[in-house]
């Protein structure tokens, strides 16, 4: 019996200084970018058609979605301008899932261009798979393209810059 009370008591004194820790933690010293998840969000930047750019690959790429409404892959080097194609290929399914639209890619200068549009609707959700050699995994990127404009910026919602927030868009976790 008397390990019960010693055990509180080393609960009440270890535990009191944790349930406090929040209170004293102090915001304003963080960065701008940090959100106290205990890691850095780079600032958000377009790529140079004015898409959103990916970092899960490299080289990175920008999803842009054309005034058609077709989609342009472009891969970026580390200045975020647009370098030559090599074996990189792209594929991807959106819109409503009892009826999907499957995008192929095929090559247009420097990009990818899909061979559909993709459905007409501001808020399409979409698997993008990309694989940067024959023989690499593929990496898949799930999220909504959102095709409405941003109130701050000039780009579509889906490669806001802004520092709001709305759900999907801007995190490449």
């Amino acid at each position: 019996m008397t390990m019960k009370p010693k055990l509180l008591i080393l609960l009440a004194l270890f535990g009191a200084p944790l349930a406090f820790a929040d209170e004293k933690h102090d915001h304003s010293k963080e960065s701008k970018e940090e959100h106290g998840h205990g890691h850095a969000h780079e600032k958000k930047v377009a790529g140079p058609n004015g898409g959103r750019i990916f970092t899960t690959v490299n080289p990175h790429f920008e999803f842009f979605v054309t005034p058609e409404r077709k989609v342009k892959i472009t891969f970026l080097g580390e200045d975020n301008k647009p370098v030559a194609l090599k074996e990189q290929t792209v594929t991807a399914t959106g819109g409503d899932r009892a009826n999907p639209t499957k995008l192929a890619f095929a090559k247009e200068g420097d990009s990818l261009l899909s061979d559909k549009a993709l459905p007409d609707t501001k808020k399409i959700p979409i698997i993008l798979q990309v694989k940067t050699s024959p023989d690499a995994k593929a990496v898949t990127e799930r999220f909504t393209v959102d095709m409405n404009d941003c109130e701050t910026c000039k780009h579509k919602e889906y490669a806001c810059t802004c520092d709001h927030s709305h759900g999907d868009h801007g995190h490449d976790h």
